[in-house]
């Protein structure tokens, strides 16, 4: 099982537990490799009592009309809440529209990648930590990564200045995400 990774982070994140991991990019725009594939990294909630840090063992992938992608019985990852993933095409960081995506879909977290790889039919489960929500935003950290995965260096500088409260977030959602990999026997 492959943990597919849309940014560099979610890649070292993956490679520290010693997990199989390709990078696939933002909405897996890098491409999607073979075989079974878990759908790995950061999510935002769309509810507001998902706090940051929360891990996510998706048993369903719904796309923006509330339809399902995916259903299966989750990871069985330890401490994992069982979650919907919302298969969003963009990043949603209003707050309002969070909201409102939650009560179209059902859906309690979104991301870019879990929709094109549930498309694959070899989505085997979805692993994602919380690294914003309805009331903590990424706010300037939408501009820290590039399409393909990697950092856009001005981007996290202006990242660190403007939001410094949504990086150290997305921080410790990434030391959540490596030590939810290392618990789980993929």
């Amino acid at each position: 099982m492959t943990l597919a990774c849309a940014t560099a982070a979610e890649l070292r994140a993956a490679r520290r537990a010693r997990v199989s991991s390709a990078l696939v990019g933002l909405g897996a725009s890098n491409g999607v490799p073979d075989g079974p594939l878990v759908s790995f990294g950061l999510a935002g909630a769309l509810r507001d009592d998902l706090p940051v840090g929360t891990v996510l063992d998706a048993t369903r992938v719904v796309g923006a009309d509330g339809a399902v992608l995916w259903e299966g019985e989750g990871l069985r990852v330890p401490g994992g809440r069982p979650a919907t993933i919302l298969a969003a095409d963009r990043i949603v960081d209003s707050a309002d529209e969070r909201r409102r995506a939650h009560e179209r879909t059902g859906a309690d977290a979104a991301d870019l990648e879990s929709g094109p790889l549930a498309r694959t039919g070899r989505l085997h489960g979805v692993l994602r930590v919380v690294s914003d929500t309805p009331d903590r935003p990424l706010g300037a950290l939408v501009g820290g990564v590039k399409r393909t995965g990697g950092y856009d260096w001005l981007g996290v500088a202006r990242a660190l200045v403007r939001s410094p409260r949504s990086a150290l977030g997305a921080a410790r959602a990434l030391n959540r995400l490596g030590a939810a990999a290392k618990g789980w026997p993929a």
